[in-house]
């Protein structure tokens, strides 16, 4: 369908509709709008529960006049803005960025496997801010200067941007095959993690055992010094994950298709699995190697969608959800506070067995 007004031009096909002005235009689909909205309001009312709800439950009019500057209530105002609210921001940042780095990894290698966590790009960031806590002589938390504010996040970002171009240069033989690239994942974060586990006996007890529980993937004790300057990197790049939307979905019809639409797919393709691999490390520097959440997260915004691959926006939006409910109910609703991590691995690792039992009976 067709119409045409003063220069502006509206045209629908196949559930796509789209407008165009001149030479620019713009396309959308009403269904992945539709759930973008939808989970932009869960996501919201998630950062209120993870905010009100912890050991000493808060109002929700209290936690909101302690948001907006009121002080009259000391307590807690002290405890939403300085020990809730880095954490839920922190949560929402960690899920933007593994959700939306999932997206474009799998769109880009056509593979529902290809999600950071398999390719090994956050065992690699995790294998350099270990590197850090190991070998810089304390701990996390016991770290100060410009081991915790510069150190710790350029080992990570550099060690995942080094195992994301490994993965791709060894995975590359005239094009890019996703199953190749999907083993040569594996192989990487194997290696990521025996090192890491090397790393670990180096170290005296203590940071080891404090290694260990950052590697198990916790929000636990985020303050504004991490949360601030992390969440200033991550916006800009998001932005770009999701204007890039247009690039990744001409990329899923294939390399020769997309050179006939005319983008430069080689080009394109080391732009965004950067860009992956940056917001993936960001996330790692977080949060320590959540699981699962930039594999499910973008499987299960395409199966809501109804989409042929992941949008990133909707991927994005589930990913944050994602993480907030595994942290509330992680480190409240249960009779024993748990990392985040570890109630992410218990939904995730079922779903990756799926995956693998479905992509085998695909190729069989």
């Amino acid at each position: 369908m067709t119409t045409t007004g003063a220069g502006l031009k509206l045209s629908s096909y196949a559930g796509i509709h789209a407008i165009r002005a001149g030479r620019t235009s713009w396309r959308w689909r009403p269904r992945t709008v539709a759930v973008s909205v939808a989970l932009a309001v869960l996501v919201f009312a998630a950062m209120g529960v993870h905010v009100a709800y912890g050991g000493l439950p808060l109002a929700y009019g209290d936690v909101l006049r302690s948001l907006l500057g009121d002080a009259s209530q000391p307590r807690t105002y002290l405890a939403v803005t300085e020990f809730r609210a880095p954490r839920m921001v922190a949560a929402v940042v960690v899920g933007l960025c593994l959700a939306a780095a999932g997206a474009i990894t799998q769109t880009v290698a056509r593979n529902p496997l290809a999600s950071p966590d398999v390719l090994g790009i956050t065992s690699g960031a995790s294998l350099g801010a270990v590197s850090v806590l190991v070998l810089a002589g304390g701990g996390y938390a016991g770290l100060s200067g410009a081991a915790a504010t510069i150190g710790l996040p350029s080992a990570a970002f550099a060690m995942g941007l080094c195992t994301g171009v490994a993965a791709y240069v060894l995975a590359y033989r005239k094009g890019l095959d996703s199953y190749r690239l999907v083993l040569v994942g594996i192989g990487l974060t194997g290696l990521a993690t025996s090192l890491t586990t090397w790393l670990l006996t180096l170290g005296d007890v203590t940071n080891a055992g404090q290694a260990l529980t950052w590697m198990m993937g916790s929000l636990n004790g985020k303050d504004w010094a991490l949360v601030v300057p992390m969440t200033l990197l991550a916006a800009p790049l998001l932005l770009l994950s999701f204007l890039a939307g247009r690039w990744l979905e001409l990329l899923s019809f294939g390399d020769e298709a997309a050179v006939g639409l005319g983008i430069r797919s080689g080009r394109v393709r080391v732009m965004c699995l950067s860009l992956a691999v940056v917001l993936a490390s960001i996330a790692t520097v977080l949060a320590g190697p959540l699981a699962f959440v930039a594999l499910a997260s973008p499987q299960i915004a395409r199966l809501v969608c109804r989409t042929a691959v992941p949008s990133v926006l909707p991927s994005a939006l589930t990913g944050a959800l994602f993480v907030l409910l595994s942290d509330t109910i992680a480190a409240h609703a249960l009779p024993v506070s748990l990392p985040a991590g570890v109630a992410t691995a218990v939904v995730g690792a079922p779903y990756l067995i799926y995956l693998v039992l479905n992509y085998q009976r695909r190729l069989a």
